[in-house]
């Protein structure tokens, strides 16, 4: 018999499931994500980091976990909420359980509440700090715990999840499942990716494109990135608020000008900071697939992956800088580029997966900009 669990809200609204995974007590703000499939993508995805993600589709894992489809070394989430769970999965790609997994890695799971209402009250209320226990069951307890948490704004979640020291990555996609259709062209372009928390994806398929990756820690200076001789300077995603981390934006600064660059997610907002903009909190964040974003230059509409609670202010933009891509559920900011330098960045997932395709043409454009 699966043991009760408990998740209770900062204001004070709790909810009564059963506990899966790990057993104990976790603490983060909660959010949603829309997804129906791509589910270990979004627990090993770094920008979870200080989150408890609740999935909307009500059946999660029901085809397992494999090596071949994480984004890190091991789940990111402080903790996973589902409807229910699959504990039979039917894949031949399975390797294991999806509790398995989280039991090995610490991961608090619940299942069995409403997650539709859930999600509708942090839709209304906004995304809101949550404490998930299987071991204090205590309504009064628990909620004056959530209700004590601080807020993701302002905290550095990033340092957390960026790696120690730089390494080379050298491989594209080795499953025959992996479904971007990226092909190398010409000769090798030496890449400096700046990681923050990044997703092995967007590796894949920067090395697929033919570029030869140096990863180097989020906190590396412009002296540093500069002496590795880059051709191209990439901006990873990452957790949390962008704002905090003022030695990236300082360090950008200084690298304006100097090397083409293409940022993704954090590494949009970021650059954004560093070319004047300002930034500002989601009411909810945007997190799943089928985020439909107007191309500005094309006309045409492309259908996302996107996982971000902070965003870029249209309205702060520079002279300098044009918007390039809207979304269209909302009119926020999806993409910017500079009108005189090689500097581009958009706020949602091209390398998702599993998720839409529709925009992997943007690391061809890297590298374009990069010859």
């Amino acid at each position: 018999m699966l043991p009760p669990a408990k998740l209770a809200l900062e204001d004070g609204t709790v909810y009564t499931g059963r506990g899966f995974g790990f057993s104990g007590e976790t603490a983060g703000e909660v959010v949603f994500n829309t997804s129906m499939t791509g589910y270990q993508e979004v627990l090993t995805d770094p920008s979870y980091k200080g989150q408890i993600v609740t999935m909307t589709y009500p059946l999660i894992g029901n085809y397992g976990v494999n090596a071949e489809d994480r984004e890190s070394r091991r789940p990111q989430v402080e903790g996973f909420i589902i409807r229910e769970l699959t504990r039979v999965p039917s894949n031949f790609r399975s390797h294991e359980t999806l509790e398995a997994h989280l039991i090995e890695h610490q991961i608090i799971g619940l299942e069995g509440i409403d997650t539709r209402s859930l999600v509708k009250r942090l839709r209304v209320r906004g995304a809101m700090n949550g404490i998930l226990s299987t071991i204090d069951l205590d309504d009064a307890s628990i909620a004056k715990k959530a209700k004590n948490l601080p807020s993701i704004v302002g905290r550095d979640l990033a340092r957390s999840v960026m790696p120690e020291k730089p390494f080379a990555w050298r491989e594209g996609f080795i499953s025959p499942f992996a479904s971007q259709e990226l092909k190398p062209g010409g000769r090798k372009h030496r890449v400096v990716a700046l990681d923050f928390g990044m997703k092995w994806n967007i590796l894949r398929c920067l090395t697929q494109i033919g570029c030869d990756v140096t990863v180097v820690p989020g906190t590396a200076s412009a002296k540093e990135i500069l002496n590795l001789n880059p051709e191209g300077i990439f901006l990873s995603n990452g957790p949390g608020d962008p704002e905090p981390l003022s030695y990236a934006v300082d360090t950008l600064r200084q690298l304006i000008g100097k090397k083409p660059i293409f940022g993704i997610c954090l590494g949009h907002q970021l650059l954004g900071l560093a070319l004047g903009a300002k930034t500002f909190k989601l009411k909810f964040g945007h997190r799943g697939a089928n985020h439909p974003v107007l191309n500005k230059a094309t006309g045409h509409v492309e259908i996302t992956t996107q996982n971000h609670g902070f965003a870029v202010s249209t309205e702060s933009l520079p002279m300098d800088v044009t918007a390039t891509h809207i979304n269209l559920n909302d009119g926020t900011l999806e993409g910017l580029r500079h009108r005189r330098l090689p500097i581009y960045s958009v706020q949602y997932h091209p390398e998702a997966s599993a998720g839409p395709h529709d925009s992997t043409y943007l690391f061809e454009d890297f590298r374009a900009m990069m010859r």
